[in-house]
């Protein structure tokens, strides 16, 4: 297999409800661009190269912290962590200090995902 230049095509995030984990999603992530697909009538989020992709839970694939984890780099940890807090995020793990300098952590979504945050923190991380 050859990873193309930007190898993460889209992250599908399940949900109970699609419709409010696009809005949440959309403030969580307020340069994402909200697109509709006519055809498909499907809605997602555009961050960049990646697709952001908000998908109902089902027997299959539930929501909650039991897969992967995708991390986002951020440009400041704190600031991310608390404008995730402030919508309702809660903190699920770290934060911890790790290489050059970064922190990382989880926070769960309102329906229990998880989503790592990873960046630079001025301040010391006794975590």
């Amino acid at each position: 297999m050859h990873a193309t230049s930007n190898p993460i095509a889209a992250v599908l995030v399940h949900v109970g409800d699609v419709e409010a984990g696009l809005a949440w999603y959309q403030r969580a992530f307020p340069e994402a661009v909200r697109t509709r697909l006519d055809e498909f009538d499907f809605e997602f989020l555009q961050l960049g190269c990646v697709c952001l992709e908000i998908v109902p839970a089902d027997a299959q694939v539930g929501s909650g912290p039991f897969g992967s984890v995708v991390y986002w780099a951020v440009d400041d940890f704190d600031a991310a962590l608390a404008h995730m807090e402030k919508l309702g995020a809660t903190l699920y793990r770290g934060p911890l200090a790790i290489q050059d300098g970064l922190a990382m952590c989880q926070v769960r979504d309102p329906w229990g995902n998880c989503i790592g945050l990873r960046g630079p923190r001025p301040a010391a991380i006794s975590g």
